[in-house]
């Protein structure tokens, strides 16, 4: 975010945008998918990260698959051109419309969180007569370290069917004619920097399948780990793209698979957090009793994420590219209408003024796709670093926006 000739063209832009560097997504997809084929691994993209078509059109391309939440997300996917036998389908509230929609198009997995929902995937599998496939989402009950908000496998966690369940379910399984079993599913969390929770979740599979195997007989095909791989909010220029490599192996040495079993991944946030900024300008410096506030035309209802659970964003004067004196502290907050509406406090900066540009890093992930329309404001567009260009590689210029 320190290119000149890039803030100039940022200058003639209407804010607030994200903007996405595309040359380093395909550098992270091009990273990710070279560590995971060492080990035969398959990664499918949490689309609920980013689900901007240009960015699904170019991971689509890289061959990856697609980890859904909602209908729409397997639709979006589908429409996209991503393989259905690439597609799993999470959630704990799966709609009767989004199951049907799922079995037509034949994907490859149902991550299913609970009994009363695999009968109802059964029911609809005898109406349609398919046999559907289903993985089991188990709750491991593992302390991802991350924040509350963003802990899934912990037992107070809606997510997930109990471990103690175990039993109850692969009993139903065998009374259940249209729903065949193929795997076993766990997310533990997001925004995981230590891998620490990653090689104890191994450890719990390990058991889990020793006891599937000798107490009942039972095999699976696949074993999906979730994802939650974090990035480096606080300095994201140190750490543009996580060690894929590293995380593999660790997953490799402490899991045991059986034979022909294939293990799988769903990565969101590592893929394209660090690919999209929020630029937006400075409205005014609000000058209170004890503090300063650099209000910026961008706001909660386009970066949720620091209302909504206190996340932090590296912040940057992009009109001051080369400013060394950050003795500046300002209040960083939104035009909405809600307290809330803050983007951090106390955050060191040079000496900014009405018109600056201000960049807000690390939001290529959990930033567009939150993006609300309360109070009526416009959404931010999106802008891609390889449109910005002519033939000849040179920037061209937009029409300059006003204030």
């Amino acid at each position: 975010m320190h290119n000149k000739d890039l803030y100039r063209y940022f200058t003639s832009m209407k804010t607030p945008f994200y903007y996405y560097d595309i040359h380093l997504l395909h550098e992270s997809l091009t990273r990710l998918r070279d560590s995971a084929d060492k080990y035969d691994y398959q990664v499918h993209y949490a689309i609920k990260a980013n689900a901007n078509n240009r960015i699904l059109e170019i991971i689509r391309d890289y061959g990856f698959g697609v980890d859904c939440v909602s209908g729409n997300e397997v639709k979006r996917a589908i429409e996209i051109g991503f393989d259905p036998k690439k597609i799993v389908f999470a959630g704990v509230g799966k709609s009767d419309d989004e199951i049907c929609y799922s079995i037509d198009h034949s994907i490859f997995s149902f991550n299913c969180e609970s009994i009363e929902e695999i009968n109802v995937i059964n029911e609809w599998g005898r109406k349609k007569k398919k046999v559907v496939a289903v993985s089991l989402r188990l709750n491991p009950d593992i302390d991802a370290v991350t924040h509350k908000y963003l802990t899934t496998g912990l037992p107070e966690n809606k997510f997930g069917i109990p471990l103690q369940f175990l039993g109850k379910v692969i009993h139903q399984f065998k009374i259940l004619t249209h729903v065949k079993l193929i795997g076993l599913h766990f997310h533990i969390g997001s925004q995981i920097r230590e891998l620490g929770p990653y090689v104890e979740l191994c450890e719990k599979v390990n058991a889990i399948q020793g006891t599937l195997s000798h107490k009942y007989g039972i095999n699976l095909e696949h074993i999906n780990l979730g994802g939650g791989l974090g990035i480096n909010y606080e300095n994201p220029d140190s750490e543009l793209i996580p060690d894929y490599g590293n995380f593999f192996e660790t997953i490799h040495k402490h899991l045991k698979l059986r034979k022909g079993q294939k293990v799988h991944f769903e990565l969101g946030r590592s893929v394209v957090g660090q690919m999209g900024s929020l630029i937006s300008r400075v409205l005014y410096i609000k000058k209170g009793l004890n503090k300063e506030f650099m209000i910026l035309d961008a706001g909660m209802t386009d970066l949720i994420r620091p209302a909504l659970y206190g996340a932090q964003h590296k912040i940057q004067n992009i009109s001051k590219p080369e400013a060394q004196i950050m003795n500046y502290k300002y209040d960083v907050v939104g035009p909405v209408c809600e307290s809330s509406d803050s983007f951090d406090d106390n955050v060191m900066l040079p000496i900014t003024k009405r018109g600056d540009l201000v960049a807000i890093r690390s939001t290529g992930a959990y930033g567009e796709i939150m993006v609300s329309q309360y109070t009526l404001r416009d959404k931010p567009h999106a802008v891609y670093s390889d449109e910005l260009t002519d033939g000849q590689g040179q920037l061209v210029f937009p029409q300059a926006a006003g204030m």
